[in-house]
C-alpha cells in the first residue's frame, strides 16, 4: 500500500483521494434515493427534500463509521435489502415502513452491542449467504422493470435504452483499467442521462415547494407488526452485508482486532439506520466494492474519507443541485439498478461455486426453491394478497422473506443431516 490505514496523504493526494470517494459514493446514494423518493412522493419539492435528507444522513454514517465504527475506508450507501422490504410493504404507509425502520435498527444495534452477532452467523453458512444474494436480486425485478419503463410512456423505448446501457457499462467494465473500473456506475448515470436527453430532449426548469406537511422528522409513528417483522427479515441480510464488508477490508489490510471492528461497526450501522427511520428515509449499509478501489489505487487511508462524507452532507444543502440530481430518467436508473443488481447475482453464483454449495440435489434444491418461490410471489398479483390477514400480508407478499425462511428451513431443517 502506499498509504496505509492511519497514514495522512499530503494535501493535494488527500483531497483528489477524497474527491474520488466521493464521486464513487454520489451514484449510490442517487439510484435508491430517487427510486425510493418517487416511490413515496408524487411531487418534486418532497423528492428534492427526501434526498436531501439522505445525503446528509449517509454523510453523518461515513464520519460516525470512521471515528466510531469500523474505522475502515469502507464505502456506506443507502441499503439495497431495504429497498426490497420498502416496495414490498410500500401498502404500509410511510409512518409505518419507517417506523419498522427504526426498530430493525435498534435491534441491530443491541444485538451488536451486546455480542450477540455470534448467534446469527451460525444460521448464515456460505449457502444461505449466496442465496440471499440471489434473492436480493430476484426480487427486484419487477421494480427494475418499473423504474425502467418510465411510467408507462413509450415503453418499448424505455426498456432499449436501458438494456443498451445496461451492455455498454458491462463492456466499460471489461476494457478500463485500473481505478476507472470503480467509476463505470457513475459513468453510466452521467453520460446515459446526457444520451438520453439528447434522444428525447432536455427537461424544461420547473418551479418547487416542499410541502409544508413535509419535515425533518417522521410526523408520527406506526408500530404495525407486519411491516416491523418484514423489516427484522431485511436486516437479517443487511447484516450480513455489513459483516462481509467490515471483515474483507479488515482481512485485506490486515487490521488488528476484527472483532471489536466488527462489533463497533455493526452497531453503529443500527445507530444510523435508527437515525434514517427517526427522519424518513432509507438507512444504510458499508459496500464491500471498497475492496477492489483500495486494490486499485493502493490507498487505504481512512481519513481520505473525510472529505468525500462533508461532500455528501455538503450535498444536502444545495437543493438545486439535488434537483438537478433527481431529474434523471427513469430509464437510466432502471438502467444502473440492473446493472447492480446483475453483479451481485453475479457474486451469489461465484460464492456456491466456491465453496461448493450445489454439489447434490439436496444443497442444490437449498438453492432453487427458495428462488422460485420469490419469484412466483413478485410476480404475483397484489390483489391475492388482500385475501389474507394484515398482519400476514407484508411476510406473505414479500417473496425475499418467504424465500429467506424456506432457505432457512432447508437448510438447518429437512437437509441437515445432508449439509452436515
Amino acid at each position: 500500500m502506499k498509504y496505509g490505514l492511519e497514514d495522512k496523504p499530503p494535501p493535494l493526494a488527500f483531497l483528489l483521494y477524497g474527491l474520488q470517494w466521493w464521486v464513487i459514493s454520489v451514484p449510490c446514494v442517487i439510484i435508491l434515493g430517487v427510486i425510493i423518493a418517487r416511490l413515496h412522493y408524487p411531487d418534486l419539492g418532497s423528492q428534492v427534500f427526501y434526498l436531501q435528507k439522505l445525503f446528509a444522513l449517509t454523510g453523518l454514517a461515513v464520519l460516525a463509521q470512521l471515528f466510531f465504527g469500523h474505522r475502515l475506508p469502507l464505502v456506506v450507501g443507502p441499503a439495497v435489502i431495504l429497498l426490497v422490504g420498502i416496495t414490498a410493504s410500500v401498502s404500509s404507509g410511510v409512518p409505518a415502513l419507517y417506523t419498522a425502520l427504526l426498530v430493525g435498527g435498534l435491534v441491530l444495534a443491541l444485538v451488536a452491542a451486546g455480542d450477540f452477532l455470534r448467534y446469527l452467523q451460525a444460521l448464515f453458512v456460505p449457502r444461505i449467504v449466496a442465496v440471499i444474494l440471489l434473492l436480493i436480486a430476484v426480487t427486484l425485478a419487477p421494480t427494475i422493470l418499473k423504474v425502467s419503463l418510465d411510467n408507462g410512456s413509450h415503453s418499448a423505448f424505455h426498456l432499449a435504452f436501458s438494456f443498451g446501457l445496461v451492455l455498454i457499462m458491462v463492456v466499460l467494465n471489461q476494457v478500463l483499467p485500473g481505478v476507472w473500473k470503480s467509476l463505470t456506475v457513475f459513468l453510466g448515470l452521467a453520460g446515459g442521462s446526457l444520451v438520453y436527453f439528447l434522444l428525447s430532449g432536455f427537461p424544461d426548469p420547473v418551479a418547487y415547494s416542499v410541502p409544508e406537511t413535509v419535515g425533518l422528522l417522521l410526523p408520527s409513528l406506526d408500530f404495525q407488526a407486519g411491516a416491523v417483522v418484514a423489516f427484522l427479515f431485511c436486516f437479517l441480510a443487511l447484516t450480513i452485508n455489513e459483516l462481509g464488508s467490515i471483515e474483507s477490508v479488515g482481512h485485506m489490510l490486515k487490521v488488528d482486532d476484527i472483532r471489536g471492528r466488527v462489533r463497533r461497526g455493526v452497531t453503529v450501522c443500527g445507530v444510523a439506520n435508527m437515525l434514517a427511520g427517526a427522519v424518513g428515509v432509507v438507512g444504510t449499509v458499508s459496500f464491500s466494492m471498497s475492496v477492489g478501489l483500495i486494490a486499485a489505487t493502493r490507498c487505504a487511508a481512512r481519513l481520505t474519507l473525510v472529505p468525500a462524507a462533508f461532500g455528501l452532507i455538503a450535498c444536502a444543502f444545495f437543493p438545486d443541485v439535488v434537483l438537478l440530481l433527481s431529474r434523471i430518467p427513469g430509464a437510466v436508473m432502471g438502467a444502473l439498478l440492473l446493472y447492480i443488481m446483475a453483479a451481485q447475482l453475479a457474486s451469489g453464483l461465484i460464492l456456491l461455486v466456491s465453496e461448493h454449495g450445489a454439489s447434490d440435489f439436496a444443497s442444490g434444491l437449498t438453492v432453487g426453491l427458495p428462488v422460485m418461490a420469490a419469484i412466483v410471489i413478485v410476480f404475483t398479483p397484489a390483489q391475492v394478497f388482500t385475501e389474507l390477514p394484515a398482519f400476514i400480508r407484508p411476510i406473505a407478499g414479500n417473496g425475499f422473506i418467504v424465500g429467506t425462511l424456506l432457505a432457512l428451513f432447508l437448510e438447518h431443517v429437512l437437509f441437515r443431516k445432508a449439509s452436515r
